[in-house]
């Protein structure tokens, strides 16, 4: 990632944020919509989950401007992840929804080049994950 797809990242986040159990429900409902099977790995009560979700987002696109401050805590969050059930495929699915989600939250503030730099970080996030989590580079979103 480039420091201005950081600035990028971390500028519209704070747009969202305002309103970050509003995203964070939209993004849980697209992403049960387009991967229903996955529900099944959340509690049914996600209002937990729902801050979990933001803070985590909040503390990785915080920590872009310094990535390897930040790796550790990817790193567990992705070996946790796998005793959820999750597994490499789901990767690019959440990300879509990711992107989805800051797309319509975002509104015309959703540009290309705001578009290309979400796309890099979580590109470049979920890769490290999965490599952690799965001890292989996989494609990922």
């Amino acid at each position: 990632m480039t420091p201005d797809q950081v600035k990028l990242v971390q500028e519209s986040f704070a747009k969202v944020a305002p309103i970050a159990d509003q995203a964070a429900t939209i993004f849980y409902g697209r992403l049960f919509e387009v991967a229903p099977r996955v529900k099944a790995m959340f509690p049914t009560d996600m209002a937990e989950q729902r801050k979990k979700l933001m803070a985590t987002l909040a503390v990785v696109v915080n920590g872009l401007s310094n990535l390897a401050s930040v790796l550790p805590a990817a790193s567990a969050l992705a070996i946790r992840h796998v005793s959820y059930g999750a597994k490499p495929e789901h990767y690019p699915v959440v990300g879509g929804a990711l992107l989805w989600t800051l797309e319509k939250g975002l509104g015309e503030d959703w540009t290309p080049e705001v578009a290309a730099a979400w796309t890099a970080a979580y590109g470049t996030l979920s890769g490290y994950m999965i490599s952690e989590a799965y001890g292989r580079p996989q494609a990922a979103e």
